[in-house]
């Protein structure tokens, strides 16, 4: 049967020290952080999910973020290589994390760079942001170690927000969804909603017609309850300080086998 595990990563105590490009800097709460990832794995667990926690890096601040670290296809794992070098300590652990859990490991190399939070996949179909973290030469290290298992890549430019999952992600019937002025060129996408809040971009696909989301898109989560979606809201205020949003605080891994 397919797998429902989802990979977690504690905040570091330096929390509050991660990057920012596309926001200002605003004092971070690193108690009030902890308490929201805490709910936040929490739900994904209510929500059938079983949450591994990869080993905390604590001299990284952006290791909670964890889902720029690897990106799954299948039963591939590809470690990143981010593109913030201060970023690139992370993916040690993960790296072990996800080997003990069976996945083939595959690599980004230099001089490509990769961030996960630039991958959005829609069944097959595998979008990559090329712009701030990701460069031309990850996106062809991608689409080879992916390709030849059934992918078909396409590069997308990004150069309004830091991430391409930072403006668009997409429901469980592939709609793409996101707001027109973070995106580069939407006619990229074939059926796409705009939503009316920049956070209802991000939703991580539970399971059914279940979609977590932030606390931060109510008039979002109106809409998709309107068509017969569910949405589970999570408070990640703290999070969103430091442009993170759903999607980046966990890896889902939807195809290991036992």
């Amino acid at each position: 049967m397919p797998s429902k595990k989802a990979l977690i990563r504690r905040p570091s105590p330096r929390l509050a020290e991660g990057l920012v490009t596309h926001v200002a800097r605003t004092e971070v709460d690193l108690d009030r952080a902890v308490k929201q990832w805490e709910a936040y794995a929490e739900a994904l667990r209510t929500h059938g999910w079983e949450t591994v926690e990869v080993d905390p890096a604590d001299d990284c601040p952006d290791s909670v973020f964890v889902e720029d670290t690897v990106v799954m296809y299948k039963n591939v794992a590809l470690i990143t290589r981010p593109g913030a070098q201060s970023r690139r300590a992370e993916t040690i652990a993960v790296e072990e994390t996800v080997a003990s859990l069976g996945c083939s490991v595959n690599w980004i190399w230099d001089p490509g760079t990769l961030d996960g939070g630039d991958v959005l996949k829609i069944g097959d179909t595998i979008y990559v942001g090329r712009g701030g973290r990701t460069n031309a030469a990850g996106v062809q290290q991608l689409r080879a170690a992916f390709e030849p298992l059934g992918a078909r890549v396409v590069s997308v430019p990004v150069s309004k927000v830091l991430h391409l999952k930072s403006a668009v992600t997409a429901l469980p019937d592939g709609t793409v969804i996101g707001r027109i002025p973070l995106m580069d060129t939407p006619s990229l996408f074939g059926r796409f909603l705009h939503v009316p809040e920049d956070s209802g971009s991000h939703v991580v696909l539970l399971g059914g017609h279940k979609l977590l989301m932030a606390a931060s898109a109510p008039k979002t989560a109106e809409l998709f309850a309107d068509l017969g979606y569910e949405p589970v809201v999570v408070d990640i205020g703290e999070f969103e300080k430091l442009e993170g949003c759903v999607t980046c605080l966990s890896v889902r891994l939807r195809e290991l086998y036992a």
